[in-house]
Parts: C-alpha cells; sequence; structure tokens
C-alpha cells in the first residue's frame, strides 16, 4: 500500500465508523486499507450479503470521494 493510500485510510477511518458503528477498531486495523476485506467485515458485522456490502461501500466511497 502507498503511503498516500495509507493516510488516506487513517483520514477516513473515522468516517467509516460514521457510517459502519458495529466495526470495530480492531476490524478496521485488519482492514487497513483494503477495501475487500472492508466489504468482508460490513458483511460479517451487519449479515449483509456481498452485493448488499458492495452497494453501500460504492455510495460511501462515492460520496467521500474516497478511492482506493
Amino acid at each position: 500500500m502507498s503511503d498516500q493510500a495509507d493516510g488516506n485510510w487513517k483520514q477516513f477511518k473515522g468516517k467509516v465508523k460514521e457510517k459502519w458503528g458495529k466495526l470495530t477498531d480492531d476490524d478496521l486495523t485488519v482492514v487497513e486499507g483494503k477495501r475487500d476485506q472492508l466489504v468482508g467485515k460490513i458483511q460479517e458485522r451487519y449479515g449483509y450479503q456481498k452485493d448488499q456490502a458492495e452497494k453501500e461501500l460504492k455510495e460511501w466511497e462515492t460520496s467521500n470521494k474516497y478511492h482506493w
């Protein structure tokens, strides 16, 4: 992961927790900017199907101008 992506992740981690409050700090440490792992954690914590987690994450990325 590039330094820029790492810095962006630290900046956006709080916004991720605002959107998906069931995610723990440990979850976000494991994810650490990896999109596919974040989708998996959202599925796990919220009981979503993969397509639902992907849809929410895509909407979040667009609204926060976050790019992986």
